[in-house]
């Protein structure tokens, strides 16, 4: 079962891109469903079909859905919310002001990959596209899992070890609503098992994200920088689509010259910085591009005879390396800035910061004996090179051209 998520900055069409290839997939013979994980909904728009959060048919093969977030949170962790509303009323806080509150960070982010799972274990389809909120949200819902699985398992361990001892106590003497057995088992479930199954989920070689740009310099900053977070966290991106782009008959004309101009450079902005992913052109349409044949043409149009479900292309994946020359760590990071990387050992665990995010890495036993000899960045590559012993948990990081 292949797994697609389309994501960009908002506003470059990647709700219409995601359409169009699922339309082209259903009409090519797969068993193709297409979700909106983006608040704002406007798959049912681009289709001309009203959805909700259930399955509905809209073609031969194709179905689609919009994810409600809450609901999903309701039927998996309700005795969770539900403790958490009655925390924040005791606090004094209004019933309704509570009832949002208990949407906790990352709530529908986690509950859209809870969704698009419990699709992909059915196994009714071939192909799952996924119409993603903008960049940001995005990087949000595809790390949600690695991020929240070590530091939210030890808090729980904390808290139930603490509650073991001093809830038959507390519950006589206070009136602050206490966790019951059943939150916990719930909580447990989400951190011990769910979590597990979205990172394999999306670290299977059946994911891949796709990022969708337009011709203008800040959206393709923004698909970089979004590249890159990708690379840290080892989800696999095989494409990058330009949409709008004016066909070679327009730009002839004298009032698009410098339009041309500035689509060609970005071209080969895409073609410098995004290699070896493939990089795909949909053109800018004379009209609105809504229902399921204006889809499937859009979707010919970007993919021409290529399986839209196909690997593209490949980023390069973390690789560890032993050889004659010594022993190796290779993580792909392109076009960031030396000064803002952070490398350090803690215990069997290689920790990497790049900006405001960081990301452990597991050493591999033959690694875990092993100490950090030195760091450097070059050709969009962060190496870690190991010693037998006597060497740092840190290292600076030399930066090479």
């Amino acid at each position: 079962m292949r797994l697609l998520l389309y994501t960009g900055k908002g506003g470059v069409g990647k709700t219409t891109t995601a359409a169009a290839t699922a339309a082209l997939a259903a009409e090519r013979g797969l068993r193709t469903l297409v979700v909106s994980a983006d608040s704002a909904h406007s798959l049912g728009d681009v289709f001309g079909r009203s959805l909700g959060p259930e399955r509905r048919r809209l073609a031969q093969g194709l179905d689609a859905l919009e994810i409600d977030a809450r609901q999903v949170i309701e039927s998996q962790w309700g005795r969770v919310r539900d403790y958490l509303v009655d925390l924040l009323r005791y606090q004094g806080i209004d019933e309704v002001v509570a009832d949002e509150l208990a949407l906790l960070p990352g709530a529908d982010e986690l509950a859209t990959l809870v969704c698009v799972e419990q699709w992909a274990e059915r196994g009714e389809h071939d192909l799952i596209i996924v119409d993603c909120a903008p960049t940001g949200s995005t990087l949000r819902l595809v790390t949600l899992p690695e991020m929240a699985h070590g530091g939210l398992q030890w808090l729980l361990r904390l808290q139930r070890a603490a509650a073991h001892v001093i809830e038959p106590l507390a519950r006589g003497l206070v009136s602050t609503p206490l966790p019951s057995a059943e939150v916990f088992a719930e909580a447990d479930r989400l951190f011990y098992d769910t979590l597990d199954r979205l990172r394999r989920r999306l670290l299977s070689p059946e994911t891949s994200v796709r990022i969708v740009v337009t011709p203008e310099s800040m959206v393709i900053d923004e698909a970089r920088r979004a590249l890159t977070d990708l690379c840290l966290f080892q989800l696999a991106s095989d494409a990058v689509i330009m949409n709008r782009m004016l066909p070679e008959e327009a730009l002839r004309e004298p009032f698009f010259r410098d339009r041309g101009r500035l689509q060609a450079e970005a071209w080969q902005e895409i073609e410098s910085i995004f290699a070896p992913l493939a990089r795909l052109r949909a053109p800018l349409q004379a009209d609105e591009v809504r229902g399921i044949p204006a889809l499937v043409r859009h979707g010919m149009d970007l993919f021409g005879d290529r399986d839209p479900a196909l690997h593209l292309g490949e980023a390069p994946r973390l690789r560890f390396e032993r050889d004659a020359l010594g022993s190796r760590i290779r993580l792909p990071l392109p076009e960031i800035d030396a000064a803002s990387l952070e490398v350090t050992r803690v215990e069997d665990e290689l920790m990497i910061g790049v900006g405001g995010r960081r990301r452990k890495i597991a050493l591999p036993v033959a690694f875990a004996r092993l100490e950090i000899d030195h760091v450097r960045y070059r050709g969009g590559q962060l190496v870690v090179s190991f010693v037998g012993g006597g060497g740092g948990a840190a290292a600076s990081i030399e930066s090479v051209a």
